[in-house]
């Protein structure tokens, strides 16, 4: 099975989803792949949340259940909801344990599970830190420092509106709460990119275009939400402290925010506020207006901040907008695309696709004290998110804004990453090693350390992060994240030719083309090819198919078993989650 000579134009994802339905092991597939507050229809407090969500999603369309896919079947269910949760294939041994298991509720028990694990600590730690920081260059605060501040905070299963609270109270003078400093230190400040920023990923409002005139295209961004935003910052400054060096967040007492639009000369003015909602005055003039003065090589501390207000008025209750936007961001996350796409255009003439379905979860995940936990496990459980992303070749395809239907979701570099040490048993071999280390250091607790799971996700990761780093540096970019598929030559050599991956694959110890070369018959290879790679059992033509290329390649059994396991990691069907 030789390596692609060319890599293809682009294909659509109902194209894609034809080639999913041949189930063939395909060449290197690299292609390009708004909320108002809808009523909430009456149901019962007994009804679960991801049952209300499955009753709203068909609309009261009496053919949507028969439009519909089916629910995906259990290894696909697996392999999804692995990836969406913990950010990694399962491996064979829950495979095969999944597939077994004949109790009505296992799938509730496994979201359970990995919800309850540290593995989604780190799966929530990469999906904010890419959201919220968009993999800039670190600046003030180090990566390492802020993305483990994340992981604690998700471990703790730290509720949303705290999280942000935290984000933007800190002024970096801290060093415990530092961290969290990161979103506005390594912004620098910047009018232009933090109140856009503040707009774009907490209100799902991209404002830039309002800055000096109300928006030309979107008649509900006007200039004044954008100075309204950037009045709670306007009197905050970088300050470098003469002793640390470090950057921290200094603020005025005073300044006032007034604008005037190119196109019209109309002058304005505005005290902080969000969006429609009313000014936040300041208080009336005290004698005493700084805790500490300014002075030369001084940060200064007003009594009154507005920069303190903005984290209370981001996440007032009243402010609709904050709480809408990581729920359409969450289901994006799950559902492969938002109510709102954009997932920063939400406007008048970009209105959520399901409204009373948003309504619903908004106030669910309000009701339950901005718990992201909650909400994930209750879309995880919805028919909705379980149907499969097949369907028979003379069917018609719903439409995807429909959710009737699975959608294609592009694998995160850091996905990928952990997806493929997985499937080649990189991850297997590296806690073996590790936790044999730890026995081996400490005779008396080395054992009960080496088997808590949390221990394990670290010291893994701690090994790992090197690898994951190599896919991040190839495959993610900077700059606002995109559900789109849109690749490289440079990434299809990394995984074509790069040393990293080829040494994966070069058969030792208990990797898998090791595995797969003490196997006597393509039956058994292909089990165990597609147990390790897919998730799942081979059908019989791709038995064959495995069969058909052995034979053709058993003149060079050292490239035969490695090109075949490598032409499986290159496949559509292993880049995405499906």
């Amino acid at each position: 099975m030789a390596a692609p000579a060319s890599v293809p134009t682009c294909l659509t994802l109902p194209k894609l989803r034809d080639l999913m339905r041949l189930r063939s092991i395909p060449q290197l597939v690299f292609c390009k792949v708004i909320l108002v507050a809808g009523s909430v229809s009456a149901f019962s407090a007994e009804v679960p949340l991801h049952q209300q969500i499955d009753s709203l999603i068909g609309g009261g369309n009496q053919q949507f259940e028969k439009e519909a896919a089916p629910l995906a079947d259990d290894a696909t269910f697996l392999r999804r909801v692995r990836l969406d949760l913990t950010g990694t294939i399962p491996t064979v041994e829950e495979v095969q344990a999944f597939l077994a298991d004949t109790t009505p509720e296992k799938r509730t028990l496994l979201v359970d599970r990995l919800l309850a694990s540290p593995e989604h600590a780190r799966r929530m730690q990469y999906v904010f830190d890419t959201m919220l920081m968009e993999r800039r260059r670190d600046k003030h605060v180090p990566a390492a420092e802020w993305r483990n501040y994340l992981r604690k905070s998700f471990l703790e299963n730290k509720p949303w509106d705290t999280l942000v609270q935290e984000m933007l109270t800190v002024d970096g003078t801290d060093e415990k709460t530092r961290p969290a400093a990161k979103f506005l230190l390594d912004r620098e400040l910047k009018a232009e990119v933090v109140t856009r920023d503040l707009g774009r990923l907490f209100l799902g409002r991209d404002l830039e275009c309002a800055q000096c005139h109300n928006h030309p295209n979107v008649n509900d961004y006007l200039q004044r939400h954008y100075h309204g935003l950037n009045a709670f910052l306007s009197r905050s400054y970088l300050f470098k402290d003469p002793k640390t060096k470090k950057m921290t967040i200094g603020e005025k007492a005073e300044g006032l925010v007034t604008f005037t639009s190119v196109f019209t000369n109309e002058e304005g003015k505005t005290a902080p506020r969000m969006l429609d909602l009313p000014e936040i005055p300041d208080p009336e003039k005290k004698k005493v207006l700084y805790k500490v003065k300014p002075a030369k090589n001084v940060r200064s501390v007003p009594v009154y901040s507005r920069r303190l207000q903005l984290a209370d008025a981001m996440t007032n209750p009243a402010n609709l907008a904050f709480q809408q936007n990581i729920v359409n961001r969450l289901w994006a996350m799950m559902m492969g695309r938002g109510f709102v796409e954009p997932l920063d255009m939400w406007h008048a003439d970009n209105p959520p696709s399901h409204p009373k379905v948003l309504a619903l979860l908004t106030k669910a995940f309000q009701e339950h004290d901005s718990d992201m936990r909650f909400l994930l496990r209750e879309l995880a459980l919805s028919k909705t998110y379980q149907r499969s992303s097949h369907v028979s070749a003379d069917a018609e395809f719903p439409e995807e804004v429909n959710f009737g239907v699975g959608l294609l979701k592009p694998l995160s570099p850091e996905q990928l990453a952990w997806a493929m040490m997985q499937a080649t048993g990189v991850t297997e071999k590296t806690l073996a090693s590790v936790k044999a280390k730890q026995v081996k250091e400490d005779a008396k607790k080395g054992t009960k350390q080496a088997d808590d799971p949390q221990w394990q996700e670290e010291k893994l990761h701690e090994a790992l992060k090197g690898n994951v780093t190599s896919f991040v540096t190839t495959f993610g970019k900077v700059g606002a994240q995109s559900s789109r598929f849109d690749a490289s030559a440079n990434q299809a050599l990394f995984l074509l030719n790069g040393p990293l991956v080829q040494s994966w694959l070069t058969p030792s110890g208990t990797n898998l083309t090791a595995r797969l070369k003490k196997l006597k018959t393509a039956p058994e290879i292909a089990e165990a090819l597609y147990l390790a790679v897919f998730s799942r059992l081979p059908e019989q033509t791709e038995i064959e198919q495995v069969a058909a290329y052995l034979k053709v390649s058993q003149d060079q059994p050292d490239q035969g078993l490695p090109q075949l396991v490598w032409a499986a990691l290159s496949s559509d069907e292993f880049r995405f989650n499906h």
